[in-house]
């Protein structure tokens, strides 16, 4: 696996991933929003991929602007969670984008989201050293959302 910036050609994984989420995210898709945001982060070199070959494993976007970052959007495949592609890929973002002193923050589902569990998310951001914060708007679908923090020295 290279954790990599994210290209052109990388779109239609990043979208295939994106159809793997959509039933806990709302639609993406088929959704002009999100193509914009995914081309204009390309274009700013603020995407990151997880490949293996050609397959894209897992994508992020990210908010590079001192000294509150924004974890914009991270999803991993489904036969790719739990095997360190979602580390891999904060790592890096942190390697790369990450001045302190600030913080690192990223919207997750709510305690009571079904995604919650399943998806793994909050754990895998508590694992990262990342804390439970205020609540954050409902997503798309509903869902309640949750802002997780983590301080950067």
């Amino acid at each position: 696996m290279i954790v990599r910036l994210a290209r052109e050609q990388d779109f239609p994984g990043l979208l295939g991933l994106a159809a793997q989420v959509e039933h806990w995210f709302g639609p993406m898709v088929e959704d002009p929003g999100f193509h914009s945001a995914v081309d204009r982060h390309i274009r700013r070199s603020t995407a990151l991929v997880a490949v293996s070959g050609s397959d894209v494993l897992g994508g992020l976007l990210f908010g590079s602007k001192a000294p509150i970052y924004h974890v914009h959007w991270l999803v991993v495949s489904e036969e790719e969670r739990g095997k360190g592609v979602g580390r891999a890929l904060m790592a890096e973002a942190t390697r790369r984008f990450v001045r302190g002193p600030g913080s690192i923050e990223v919207i997750t589902f709510g305690a009571d989201h079904p995604g919650a569990v399943s998806s793994g998310a909050r754990v895998f951001y508590e694992c990262l050293g990342f804390s439970p914060a205020e609540a954050a708007d409902p997503g798309p679908e509903g869902g309640s959302r949750q802002v997780y923090r983590r301080a950067v020295i």
